[in-house]
């Protein structure tokens, strides 16, 4: 029998909350399984995760009642409010007092960072289905941590690589100031360079800004042939509104976008997000079982389609209660091990298997929004343009220098 319960906690004072420390066993307490969605509830990336990231957990949790041979599973979820901080507090006390075996979803890299490095402290799991960093499997690499969905290597190469055919060779970088825009640049910067551009300028704004106008015009000055939005959620919606108010693709720049959600899109409407390209290794209406599966969430979330990142949750959660039905264990490292075992057919992201360093492997896509007459419907948005197979969409691992692997 599957148990989902969903606990939305005040992230300051579980922050402050004692630790009790280490269980003193690593079996699972009456054959259950706690899984812990830490999300952002209320702040930027609210609409790409949050609510909805409990809801693809939920569906996890119940979809997998059906092959769980006795194992029980609850469902718990708060707001980490963006800062690791409070992020880590929560986590702790999952872990310290309720028993969590895993922690999923951990939109915000900084967030990510710090509390995958507690989870292998404890020696239990962090799904990051959520965070773009490519230094959790690199530099940050843990046997306890694995990393669904992209990252900022996958994004930006993938993007970098199509605009670089295009014969756009010279950028100018708009950043959100924190750990998931410095990767992301360093990431397409890399490309960038290999693929003979150069980068005239980067200007790095705060998580949260509304008003985009100086760097903006920074950039128009710049004389750059394409503008690369280093952000998302909230940030990367007011930037896009405000590069259209501008007029800076009328003036001859390229805006790209390296980390936009379908939620965002949504937010900025097809008139005046059409013709981005943007990276994805996940679309609603991509396959059979994509749209089966985005029409169940979409009947819990008021019509609204899922996010990659929304549906990674779903496809990492059943990874890892799949793993957990044969090892039955609190030990996070064990059941890590047993999901990097085999192949998996996931039905979101297709053919997925998990390497040495924790990355999820699988194909991955390039869009281009569609235009308003394109489109036959409010979530009809994305033009598939290319596939890219799993040994190109993710950094090769040996570029990682993830200290697990041999050689590193």
């Amino acid at each position: 029998m599957i148990r989902v319960t969903t606990l939305l906690l005040a992230g300051a004072l579980l922050a402050l909350a004692p630790s009790s420390g280490r269980a003193e066993s690593d079996a699972l307490v009456n054959d259950t399984v706690r899984i812990g969605v830490l999300t952002d509830m209320s702040g930027p990336f609210a609409d790409q995760v949050g609510k909805g990231s409990v809801v693809a957990a939920h569906l996890a949790a119940e979809d997998f009642a059906a092959e769980a041979q006795g194992l029980k599973v609850e469902i718990l979820a708060a707001d980490h409010q963006n800062k690791p901080d409070i992020g880590v507090g929560i986590a702790r006390h999952w872990v310290d007092e309720d028993q969590v075996a895993a922690v999923v979803d951990l939109p915000n890299s900084g967030v990510a960072l710090a509390v995958a490095n507690l989870m292998h402290q404890k020696n239990r799991v962090a799904l990051a289905s959520s965070a773009a960093t490519s230094d959790l499997t690199g530099k940050a690499c843990a046997p306890t941590t694995v990393q669904w969905v992209s990252d900022t290597w996958s994004q930006s190469h993938t993007l970098v690589h199509a605009m670089l055919a295009q014969n756009l060779k010279t950028w100018f970088f708009l950043d959100v100031d924190y750990a998931l825009g410095k990767t992301l640049e360093r990431d397409a910067t890399e490309a960038i360079v290999a693929g003979g551009g150069k980068v005239l300028g980067v200007v790095r704004s705060p998580l949260g800004t509304t008003d985009f106008s100086s760097p903006l015009i920074e950039a128009q000055s710049s004389g750059a042939q394409a503008v690369a939005l280093a952000n998302t959620g909230a940030d990367a919606i007011n930037a896009i509104k405000q590069a259209a108010e501008f007029g800076l693709t009328s003036k001859g720049a390229t805006l790209a976008a390296l980390f936009l959600q379908i939620s965002d899109v949504h937010s900025v409407g097809l008139a005046t997000a059409q013709g981005l390209l943007l990276p994805a290794p996940f679309y609603w209406d991509l396959t059979d079982r994509t749209r089966a599966w985005s029409q169940r969430f979409a009947a819990r979330m008021d019509g609204r389609m899922p996010t990659m990142m929304q549906a990674g949750v779903y496809s990492a959660t059943m990874a890892y209660l799949r793993a957990q039905r044969s090892v039955r264990s609190l030990d996070g490292a064990k059941v890590v091990a047993a999901m990097k075992d085999k192949p998996i057919d996931d039905p979101l992201f297709g053919p997925t298997i998990i390497r040495a360093d924790g990355r999820a492997v699988h194909p991955s896509h390039l869009f281009r929004i569609k235009s308003p007459a394109q489109s036959k419907g409010p979530w009809d948005m994305y033009q598939l343009v290319a596939t890219i197979p799993p040994d190109k969409a993710f950094r090769p691992m040996a570029d990682g220098h993830c200290p697990m692997v041999a050689g590193q």
